[in-house]
């Protein structure tokens, strides 16, 4: 299961270019790497513990700004499809993940 977190910041002044930064590092520090410009993702091993994830960003949420959250699965990630112009880019999933329980 993936976890994709979307989001579009205003960073205008001082205070939100803070709080960009900051909601970017917190993503960062629990294990999401950015996909695309703000487009972060994480692998999860079960719906559970997608939902603790969900729960931790929703618990860092900036005061303004939009932010998606999304569950896909494994098959629906593989499915993507992407372009460089016209030209076909291979998925590149980020870095095996170790959980330790």
């Amino acid at each position: 299961m993936w976890v994709l977190v979307l989001f579009d910041l205003p960073t205008e002044t001082k205070k939100e270019q803070k709080a960009y930064t900051e909601f970017r590092k917190n993503l960062q520090k629990d294990g999401f790497t950015m996909f695309q410009f703000s487009i972060y993702i994480r692998h999860c091993a079960s719906s559970e513990n997608a939902q603790v994830h969900i729960k931790r960003v929703k618990s860092f949420l900036p005061e303004v700004g939009n932010v998606g959250i999304i569950c896909i699965t494994d098959k629906q990630f593989g499915n993507i499809e992407l372009f460089y112009g016209k030209k076909v880019c291979s998925v590149e999933s980020p870095g095996q993940q170790l959980e330790l329980f």
